[in-house]
């Protein structure tokens, strides 16, 4: 009784821990740039200033942004989710030469910051054949730069989800391969038919990561996209806007924060029965 007790005093000590930034971001979102410069700290607003929502929305084309956003992160995610299911599978179920080696250097990528692959990253996409007017051999125009499809490509792959579709797929019996095997099916179709159906508990935690990772992406959009354009422009490149001439307006920038938080914890909600189960089920060995 007193372990329960004690674990759940630990529990809300977290909860509060994590919650209130979020609510000093809410209260600072619907304060005035007054009250947030008084000497004295007010966590309840007084007036309310509901207006700062619409006013931080005004401030550039927020439609465009937050759709640029979620295409990006939509796409990235559906895309990763499917190559790193399929390339978890094959290193579970299939055996082929140099299997282990090739794993272990797909678990080095893990190892590397992605601060040190950002210039070599980018001359790939720059120099992306037959693309933004390059020829074959990459030259002459600009590749995938300012293009949804140079945002996309990096996220989709990535070391952490090859492991855990592996680590998934290493549970399920041999003799589920031999029964499709049976049945007539080859390795493409029992993916397909039996493993991916069954993947939705680690399918579901990897799309809260993906999605929140390249929702929250900050560099690899700065580095690719027109500064001064709005067409590719994502929510975190929006919010260094809500400045001017070196002063910070915090209620519009906060209250921009808070709409962009939304996506994120409407994809963990509709996901979190699954992202516990598939954390957990990652964990085991083979």
């Amino acid at each position: 009784m007193t372990g329960r007790v004690a674990g759940f005093f630990l529990l809300m000590f977290f909860l509060l821990a994590a919650g209130i930034p979020f609510l000093i971001m809410l209260s600072v979102s619907l304060q005035s740039m007054e009250q947030i410069y008084s000497p004295s700290l007010a966590l309840l607003p007084n007036p309310v200033r509901f207006s700062n929502y619409p006013d931080a929305m005004s401030n550039g084309n927020w439609t465009r942004y937050l759709f640029n956003s979620a295409y990006v992160a939509g796409m990235s995610t559906v895309l990763s989710l499917f190559i790193n299911a399929m390339t978890g599978y094959a290193f579970a179920r299939i055996a082929f030469p140099l299997k282990r080696p090739l794993f272990v250097l797909i678990l080095a990528g893990m190892m590397i910051p992605p601060q040190v692959t950002l210039v070599p990253l980018f001359i790939q996409m720059k120099q992306f054949p037959l693309a933004g007017g390059n020829n074959l051999f990459g030259a002459g125009g600009t590749g995938l730069v300012d293009t949804y499809a140079g945002l996309i490509l990096p996220y989709i792959a990535g070391s952490f989800g090859v492991f855990m579709c592996r680590q998934f797929y290493l549970m399920f019996p041999k003799e589920l391969d031999e029964a499709a095997k049976m049945d007539g099916c080859g390795r493409f179709r029992t993916f397909l038919s039996i493993y991916l159906p069954l993947s939705a508990p680690i399918l579901g935690a990897l799309a809260v990561l993906k999605f929140t990772a390249a929702w929250n992406e900050y560099t690899w959009p700065l580095v690719m996209t027109n500064a001064g354009a709005d067409t590719l422009t994502t929510v975190q490149l929006a919010l260094t806007r809500f400045r001017n001439e070196g002063e910070i307006f915090w209620n519009q920038l906060m209250a921009a924060t808070m709409v962009s938080s939304l996506a994120i914890l409407v994809v963990f909600l509709s996901m979190q029965k699954y992202f516990v189960a598939g954390i957990l089920s990652g964990s085991v060995k083979e």
